[in-house]
């Protein structure tokens, strides 16, 4: 294999696929990229055996062939090479090693054989939908916070999406919950949706999807199974395997007797938050909030180190409140609201809160009360 092709190029797409490569791998070969030139590109696949990530770029090709060599050290070279430079990739005759040459600097890694490495066969899809770049990008940043990290509770490890028939016809939704907080955002379907299987997305690749969809002007093309997802971004194909587990009933934790409705500026809100979080404890991090007519009083209580409060006016005319919070869950929904107002409905101390933007109703946010 002889390739020849612009270093921006090549640490642009190394850059999409290496993050897939674990740092520590019992298995060598998942330590690797697979490069394979043919045509007039480069292709370059990685895998750790849930995810794969796939890119072809633009490359001047004077011997096809293909090889497969440590992502993290190549991308580090490559990254380091000087801004502009001409890099050519080429493999020795017996195939064991290859050389990477720009300019005055040549380096030369160990290679293992391309039939080693592991294909992530994708089956049959069964649903294939396209979608905005911004739509579903919407979708994972609305719920991504809310996953759990509690490996016990694999099925919550990931977002839920599935379609569902709402007032303003079928909505492509997505849902994450850790048990403390329910995340849930929904924007109009795609055609193709209809009858999609429920899908449970892991969280390394919703990680990943994030971070792919930096372009708005792209359409990404989803194909879906019951067991895998793949998606098309531009010259980025990404595969995934599915949590294979059921995802609880949701919609059974949505509150909708809460009638004591809380207005509040969203940018004031959280820095008052922020603030008299400050002095709470690293474990607990619970804030007092203390509700009055037009009124919202912060507290904060650390045995420790001492006590906060700060008064904010707000809209608010039901009767007094006292009800504790995660500061740290507060300000994690918050951050996701896109209007000027966060409204809030309340029932009682004990029971879970609903949290919308006051932008619109495509996305809400449950909250559980704690004991202060």
């Amino acid at each position: 294999m002889r390739v020849t092709l612009e270093r921006s190029n090549l640490l642009k797409s190394l850059n999409h696929v290496h993050r897939v490569v674990e740092r520590r791998n019992t298995i060598p070969i998942l330590s690797n990229v697979l490069l394979k030139a043919d045509g007039a590109s480069l292709e370059m696949k990685a895998t750790d055996l849930d995810l794969e990530i796939t890119e072809a770029t633009a490359a001047m090709v004077e011997q096809a062939g293909s090889t497969t060599v440590p992502a993290h050290l190549l991308y580090e070279i490559v990254r380091k090479l000087s801004d502009g430079s001409e890099v050519a990739l080429t493999t020795n005759p017996d195939g064991n090693s290859m050389t990477v040459t720009a300019g005055r600097s040549k380096f030369s890694l160990q290679c293992l054989p391309e039939a080693d490495f592991p294909d992530l066969t994708a089956g049959a899809f069964t649903h294939t939908f396209r979608i905005a770049s911004n739509d579903l990008k919407m979708l994972i940043d609305r719920t991504q916070f809310a996953i759990s990290t509690e490996e016990t509770r694999y099925y919550l490890n990931g977002i839920f999406m599935h379609a569902i028939e709402g007032d303003g016809g079928l909505k492509l939704r997505a849902v994450a919950t850790d048990g403390h907080r329910l995340a849930r955002a929904d924007i109009e379907a795609p055609s193709g949706c209809e009858g999609m299987p429920g899908i449970i997305v892991p969280r390394k690749t919703v990680g990943e999807m994030q971070k792919l969809l930096d372009d708005p002007d792209v359409v990404v093309t989803v194909e879906v199974s019951e067991a895998k997802i793949r998606l098309t971004i531009g010259s980025v194909v990404l595969t995934s395997k599915l949590i294979d587990g059921t995802f609880p009933d949701y919609q059974r934790v949505i509150p909708s007797g809460n009638d004591k409705e809380l207005t509040v500026d969203c940018e004031t809100f959280a820095k008052a938050v922020d603030r008299v979080s400050t002095i709470s404890s690293e474990r607990g991090r619970a804030v007092k909030l203390a509700l009055d007519a037009g009124q919202l009083t912060l507290t904060v209580n650390n045995p420790d180190s001492g006590s906060a409060t700060e008064e904010l006016a707000v809209g608010y005319d039901a009767d007094p409140l006292e009800i504790g919070f995660n500061a740290k869950y507060l300000l994690d929904i918050t951050n996701q609201l896109s209007g000027s107002e966060a409204v809030f409905m309340l029932a009682d101390p004990g029971s879970p809160t609903l949290v919308r933007d006051s932008a619109g109703d495509d996305a809400l946010y449950v909250l559980m009360p704690m004991r202060v």
